[in-house]
């Protein structure tokens, strides 16, 4: 599979979309926290009010003059509920990973999914990876760890929610990959929309074996739900689904490495999480990263040599 060649609005909407899934972590720790919803019931919920807005989007789509083609095989629909259901289980994970750890270092490890998206792009999408890619991967993901702080001490308390974000960075990565494969056919309508099926039916299923608390305490806590649902679901990944059809899945997953940046910097305004020195220095490591991906990548031209 040709890589496509580096895209402005595919870069701008990835960043836009990180910036949307960042309020997710601080979201779904209100819900828990202060208003006794469940985690899996609040990532139920993300998608579950997401629904009507993906398929109003999906309907308008094929409505206009020359519409995006519809799933017309069954192998097709499997894939697009795949995706769904790698989704759930990303979100499953990552919010229990959320009750049991810090915000910074769930979304942190959650996000060491550009490891599995690049060898999966590597293996299965016949994407080139060059050195300097790897390396800039690996500055990026320095500096996500010393952002994570004094989370990754492996303290006793952390170790539960610190694996289960481990876990919740294979299925995330198995999302974009999925994602990316079918941004070949469909567009991020169409997958969003048919993803959320399968996404909120393997959701409810797992609040419910759960035993969780399915309704907020609060008013308050409805409002953060459909918070969740429409900044971080409809907008955050509808805008990554756009951005993985126009950038390789291995540099847009690293992309997405601006999340925990942005997601620290919210905890720290709405938690008191606040960031120390050697996490503003892992910010500044992580963005050196990022920028060197962005430049090498800018540079190289399909075909090129690194």
């Amino acid at each position: 599979m040709r890589e496509p060649k580096p895209d402005r609005w595919g870069l701008a909407a990835m960043l836009c979309g990180a910036a949307g899934i960042a309020f997710a972590p601080n979201f779904v720790r209100d819900a828990v926290a202060n208003h006794g919803v469940g985690p899996s019931a609040t990532a139920f919920y993300r998608v579950f009010f997401a629904l009507p807005a993906l398929w109003m989007w999906f309907a308008w789509e094929q409505r206009q003059p020359n519409p995006p083609r519809r799933p017309t095989t069954a192998r097709e629909r499997r894939l697009l509920l795949l995706a769904g259901v790698f989704f759930a289980l990303d979100m499953a994970f990552w919010h229990w990973s959320i009750k049991l750890t810090t915000v910074a270092n769930a979304t942190l490890l959650a996000n060491f999914a550009p490891i599995v998206v690049t060898l999966g792009a590597w293996l299965i999408l016949k994407e080139r990876i060059t050195r300097t890619f790897i390396l800039a991967m690996i500055i990026a993901l320095a500096g996500a760890s010393m952002l994570a702080g004094a989370s990754l001490q492996l303290e006793p308390r952390y170790l539960i929610g610190d694996g289960l974000a481990i876990v919740t960075a294979l299925f995330y990565g198995s999302y974009q990959l999925t994602v990316k494969i079918l941004r070949g056919s469909f567009s991020p309508a169409t997958i969003m929309a048919w993803a959320a099926l399968s996404a909120a039916a393997t959701l409810f299923v797992a609040a419910i074996l759960s035993g969780e608390q399915m309704f907020p305490h609060t008013h308050a806590g409805w409002l953060t739900l459909l918070a969740l649902a429409f900044i971080s679901h409809v907008a955050g990944q509808g805008l990554i689904a756009y951005a993985f059809g126009h950038l390789p899945a291995s540099f847009g997953s690293l992309s997405l490495l601006l999340q925990p940046l942005i997601a620290a910097l919210i905890a720290w305004v709405w938690f008191g999480e606040a960031l120390g020195a050697l996490q503003a220095a892992g910010g500044a490591i992580m963005l050196a990263g990022l920028i060197m991906a962005t430049r090498k990548r800018s540079a190289l031209k399909p075909g090129d040599a690194d």
